[in-house]
């Protein structure tokens, strides 16, 4: 409000103080502008950061109001910049919010702010609040305008004194909270807090970190000894105190209050860190002042008193105490932080290791068995009993593999290393792939699939392996979660907001507190101890996150329990394909190709043995290896022309095997498999680095690995290698 002058009425009424309210919503500027307007001051009102420091470069402004939360600079940066102006180094600065929390506060004391006010504001205390500020600033114009008058000079130097001391005061603050907040290390907020307190408030400070998260007994000393240009900084620990100094802090920790020290260790104390034969400072007396934030006590600090001089401000010690504290705890916090995310990468990559063997350590039995199947349906004679018991060992293991790549291949997307093979397809094609894929498993529970898809392509750019993927997800878990002898039904169709895809069960639905977690991981409905269903949990999953990264969506719904589910799938489509050329003639099978010499090198017997049959009736010659030194001889000694090599092999592994081997004429020009356990895409990446020409992931289908070296020899690949020599003969 207006200050009364004894220059008349005139400078009453002229003399008005600027106030700037700094907000991006008008609204607010209103309301701001109806509170304190009776006030009787110049209100400038602006919206932004930029604008604010427009007008300070113009005019001096009393207080400055100062909305946290704003576009572009927000109140914070705004008030740094503020700082930086000569003029407005110490404006009072209110930072108003309609959120804040300790951390929020810290910052904003750290810049100098008088105070922090929550939105919507109490008229009635914002501008008593602001009143105090014009009512300084005015008295300080008044007071400088009329220093000829003697009286008013003398209140004038009184208020000067008083504004000295409170800008002292506060700036002082100020750089406290900027020096203590520099920093989230615990041991530079001690050496700042030591730093602050010697010698603007003591001739000698002990700053102690006493939370076991900080470091329990870590101790920081600053003392000012007379002859000293400048105080020096100790580092310490608890031990170096005198017991009656240690036993103070600890007491001022533990009861949560200040603790007066006797004037007799004082001496022990200033001698036992003052440097050498420099006469420590004189001491008359000291107090320990916890530093507390809540209820939690994170240290102390002894502040001590010269033996002649003014004694240090309480008020003063205690603001620091505070900010000290919240310094304190933000290094906690962090600190916290830092552990928990450490122990975050720790279980990463042992969750990453564990997935690697785990593929490994599974892929690995099943190689064999899948050999052995393979085997025997070569050579048994044709039974019924052999052929039924054959195929339900197929389907097992066919299983077991699928459930292997779900889980993996959720790791893999989790992590990001998952990439789309993006091509035009049509989706009327992929769901016939993948009909095809689940109609063995829908058969064996007696269901019907009913198949409704638009007569004419639906084009959508996307990967078709992972699509197919998706579409046999929901196929499998529709018949896994269905009764036999029950309908399913598959529906494709184009609507404006893209393509949808429907699959609709019979089975026992879904509950309604379980729908909206059915496509977390590892995430499954109420089972019996049967678990007639199976599976992990992640089929689902798998499914979502294919979808999105496809740019897609997919939903469950469901009446509840025991009345069916749906799933609907929702995909953006895209233009068709341009229209192919003419497609080149397909090679010649011709004739069965000559045998060859095979090399399998394998450290688990069993599938060493198993593949070297299958191969054998291919009517192949076939050796075997151990080892990574054995493969070495083998090849020098038998100059094989295909070498099945595997990658976990004891000694040297499979890619310094095949490094060396490519490295020798025998084997520049052979045909070089890696079949291994490890089927990453890492791992792929780095078969083809070390020289492998395949890379199989266990248990690898046998037609498929024989058909990509009836390929091979077809085209002639390993006829012309360095040894010279043809085709072994059957």
């Amino acid at each position: 409000m207006p200050l009364d002058s004894e220059d008349g009425p005139d400078l009453a009424v002229v003399e008005k103080a600027s106030i700037l309210v700094v907000d991006d919503l008008p609204e607010k500027l209103l309301v701001f502008k109806t509170v304190l307007e009776e006030l009787g001051q110049e209100l400038v009102l602006v919206r932004s950061g930029t604008d604010a420091l427009r007008e300070i470069l113009q005019r001096d402004f009393a207080v400055i109001l100062l909305d946290v939360n704003m576009p572009g600079i927000d109140g914070f940066e705004t008030a740094t910049l503020i700082r930086q102006h000569r003029r407005c180094a110490h404006t009072p600065i209110i930072f108003i919010t309609s959120y804040a929390d300790e951390i929020q506060a810290a910052r904003g004391y750290s810049l100098g702010a008088v105070d922090y006010i929550l939105s919507p504001v109490v008229p009635e205390i914002l501008r008593s609040k602001v009143s105090v500020f014009v009512s300084l600033f005015l008295m300080q114009r008044q007071v400088r305008r009329q220093a000829d008058a003697r009286a008013e000079m003398m209140a004038a130097q009184a208020a000067r004194r008083v504004a000295e001391e409170n800008d002292r005061r506060s700036a002082f603050l100020a750089d406290a909270s900027r020096a203590l907040g520099s920093s989230l290390d615990i041991e530079i907020a001690m050496e700042q807090l030591a730093a602050l307190l010697v010698p603007r408030l003591a001739p000698l400070a002990v700053v102690m970190a006493s939370d076991p998260e900080l470091g329990a007994g870590r101790l920081r000393t600053a003392i000012q000894c007379p002859g000293e240009a400048r105080p020096r900084l100790v580092a310490a620990s608890e031990a170096a105190l005198p017991s009656d100094v240690r036993a103070t802090l600890r007491e001022a920790v533990e009861g949560r209050r200040r603790v007066r020290l006797a004037p007799q260790p004082l001496a022990a104390l200033a001698a036992a860190f003052a440097a050498g034969p420099v006469a420590p400072p004189p001491l008359r007396t000291g107090e320990a002042v916890p530093l507390l934030r809540g209820e939690r006590a994170l240290g102390a600090v002894l502040v001590t008193e010269a033996a002649e001089g003014p004694d240090p401000d309480p008020g003063l010690v205690d603001e620091l105490a505070a900010r000290a504290a919240a310094a304190f705890e933000n290094a906690r916090l962090y600190r916290g932080l830092q552990s928990a995310q450490e122990e975050l990468q720790r279980a990463s990559r042992r969750k990453d290791e564990f997935l690697a063997m785990m593929s490994h350590e599974l892929r690995n039995p099943l190689a064999p068995i899948h050999t052995a199947v393979e085997v025997i349906r070569r050579v048994a004679a044709p039974h019924p009993k052999v052929s039924w018991a054959l195929d339900i060992a197929e389907r097992q293991l066919r299983q077991l593999t699928r459930l292997i790549e779900e889980l993996l291949d959720v790791a893999r997307i989790s992590q990001g290393k998952v990439v789309l093979k993006r091509e035009t397809v049509d989706l009327c094609t992929v769901i016939a792939h993948s009909v095809e894929t689940v109609q063995p498993f829908i058969d064996s529970r007696r269901q019907r699939l009913a198949v409704t898809l638009p007569r004419h392509p639906v084009w959508l750019a996307g990967d078709a392996a992972r699509l197919t993927q998706v579409i046999c997800n929901l196929l499998h878990n529709a018949a896994k979660y269905s009764p036999e002898e029950t309908d399913i039904a598959l529906a494709c169709s184009v609507a404006p907001e893209g393509i949808m895809v429907y699959v609709r069960d019979q089975g026992i639905g879904i509950d309604a507190a379980l729908l909206p977690r059915i496509f977390d991981l590892f995430e499954q409905g109420e089972r019996g101890l049967d678990r007639v269903q199976g599976g992990l949990g992640v089929g689902l999953t798998l499914a979502r996150r294919l979808t999105e990264m496809h740019g897609g969506r997919i939903e469950a719904f469901s009446e509840g329990h025991n009345l069916g589910s749906e799933f609907r799938l929702q995909l953006p489509a895209t233009a068709g394909p341009a229209e192919p050329g003419p497609e080149p003639a397909a090679a010649s099978s011709g004739s069965r190709p000559q045998a060859l010499r095979v090399l399998v090198v394998d450290d688990n017997h069993d599938a060493a043995a198993g593949l070297a049959t299958v191969l054998e009736l291919e009517g192949h010659s076939v050796r075997t290896a151990a080892d990574g030194k054995a493969a070495l001889a083998a090849l020098a000694a038998h100059r094989p022309e295909v070498v099945l090599l595997d990658i976990g092999l004891p000694v040297i592994d499979g890619y310094e095997v095949a490094r060396r081997m490519r490295k020798t004429p025998e084997g520049r020009g052979l045909l070089l498999i890696a079949l291994t356990g490890y089927g990453q895409r890492e791992d792929r990446q780095s078969a083809f680095d070390a020289g492998f020409d395949h890379h199989f992931v266990k248990p690898a289908d046998a037609q498929a690995l024989l058909a990509c070296i009836r390929q091979w020899a077809i085209k002639g690949a390993g006829r012309s290698n360095s040894n010279g020599a043809a085709s072994a003969t059957a």
